[in-house]
């Protein structure tokens, strides 16, 4: 389900707070723990921040809680997080919570149904986040209805194939379709139809760009050129996250057996 208006607002100041933090050096499981009591407790940000923490200290990653909870964080969120803890890849936790962030904030403001999906999908071109899973966390967001989920397992198969402005175009209101055609739904505008009219065969930068220059759709933040170092800290600092959740385990093992109450109580006041 779509949440309310301020638990946008709340997600946009927690993404944004989170990254802040986390680039002064202070650990992901202090940054869960310190920023809860600053949420509105009219909201259910602070009971997801406490889920995620819970389960961090068990699992040593955030995008495991985000999916177990998933009428609050969308399979998108939860994607872009994984993305970040997959340790053969090389996309950043900072850009994600960056990109988080900034949808956060849209949505909280002139939300449309296009620029949310537009804002989605340059996030997995620009990242090169992979199209299969990309789109099919995309289409798990309750903001679609079935014609745009329909409509991205067609965009799934033929991306690569057929040009993204035609499929857009095809789309659009401006398109004069002929009679056979006259079921295949309409999901984009006039604006949005001839912006993608004027930049097929092009590089579908150009057309995210010019759809965020004349539509006011959000920009999906670009990754920074960081040194080696830059790039070694935010992976060192997830494995030993990961590494002191499983000495906690073993510790507790030690003491006579794992206590998963507080796990289970944790996840049924969600």
């Amino acid at each position: 389900m779509l949440l309310d208006r301020e638990e946008y607002i709340e997600q946009s100041f927690f993404f944004e707070t989170f990254l802040e933090r986390l680039e002064s050096g202070v650990a992901t499981q202090e940054i869960l723990a310190t920023i809860r009591s600053e949420l509105l407790t009219t909201t259910q940000l602070p009971n997801a921040v406490d889920f995620l923490l819970t389960d961090m200290k068990l699992t040593g990653v955030l995008s495991t809680a985000m999916r177990r909870i998933s009428h609050y964080f969308t399979p998108f969120q939860a994607f872009v997080i994984g993305e970040t803890e997959n340790d053969t890849g090389r996309f950043d936790f900072r850009i994600a919570l960056s990109i988080l962030q900034r949808e956060a904030k849209y949505r909280s403001e002139n939300l449309s149904v296009q620029g949310i999906f537009f804002y989605q999908f340059e996030t997995i071109c620009r990242n090169r986040l992979g199209y299969d899973t990309g789109l099919k966390a995309i289409a798990g967001d309750p903001i679609y209805n079935e014609d745009w989920r329909e409509w991205m397992q067609v965009l799934n198969r033929q991306i690569g194939y057929v040009d993204l402005a035609d499929m857009i175009f095809v789309r659009s209101s401006l398109y004069e379709k002929k009679t056979e055609e006259m079921e295949i739904p309409t999901l984009f505008g006039e604006r949005e139809g001839r912006i993608a009219k004027a930049s097929r065969k092009r590089d579908p930068v150009h057309l995210f760009a010019a759809l965020s220059r004349h539509l006011g759709y959000p920009s999906v933040p670009r990754q920074k050129r960081a040194t080696d170092t830059e790039n070694t800290l935010p992976v060192l600092q997830r494995r030993i996250d990961q590494l002191e959740s499983r000495l906690n385990l073993m510790e507790e093992e030690q003491r006579g057996g794992l206590n998963l109450a507080p796990f289970i109580v944790g996840e049924n006041k969600h």
